[in-house]
């Protein structure tokens, strides 16, 4: 199965923003979901882009799950996401004013996507999530953030998310000359809280 590309919108229209947040949606969540969590996020002047995921998930395992378990859906939504990313250059967007946000599955997919295509972009937000595999294979990660602002905020534990894999994505990022911020919040649970809304507003949608 693969992903059919189906974007949803918000925010400014892309031919007035300057900026784009492009979000992305966890495991049986959806892109209006995601979207709505932009009022709590400093990106009134921002394009709002979200890709919904065909059958509400993009992909079907565990992300550390033996990677070819997750073929060919996980290929199709990194696809999906860089699609996303091109729907936004192709309006003239520059790669430095386009920003993630990403939760649980979705952030899990924001950072395999992010990790393969480095470059300057405007910024990353990450809750509960790491690059994607049963092991880190660190070959197919290239390029350079430049300073790029990330935000990863987790709990430990997490059901989903081990707080190693966290860490390991954390200094993977920062090899790639990444802006790496990471917060750990001890037995907080599967969510989004205040303070990861916050941060976010403080370090990457300033």
């Amino acid at each position: 199965m693969s992903h059919i590309l189906d974007i949803k919108t918000g925010g400014k229209s892309l031919n007035e923003a300057e900026n784009v947040l492009i979000m992305i949606h966890g495991r049986g969540g959806s892109a209006q979901d995601i979207l709505s969590l932009s009022q709590h996020l400093n990106v009134e002047d921002y394009a709002l882009l979200a890709p919904q995921a065909t059958n509400g998930t993009w992909y079907p395992f565990s992300f550390i799950a033996p990677t070819e378990q997750n073929e060919p859906w996980l290929s199709s939504a990194i696809e999906t996401v860089g699609k996303t990313v091109q729907t936004a250059l192709d309006a003239g967007i520059k790669a430095e004013n386009i920003y993630f946000f990403g939760f649980s599955q979705g952030a899990c997919l924001t950072l395999e996507f992010l990790a393969r295509n480095a470059q300057k972009f405007g910024g990353a937000v990450a809750i509960i999530g790491g690059v994607i595999g049963e092991k880190i294979n660190r070959e197919n990660y290239k390029g350079d953030f430049a300073q790029t602002p990330i935000f990863l905020g987790t709990s430990n534990p997490d059901f989903h998310v081990p707080v190693e894999r966290v860490y390991a994505t954390t200094n993977i990022l920062r090899e790639m000359n990444a802006d790496v911020t990471e917060k750990v919040y001890v037995n907080f649970g599967h969510s989004i809280n205040q303070e990861q809304i916050e941060l976010a507003n403080s370090i990457i949608f300033k």
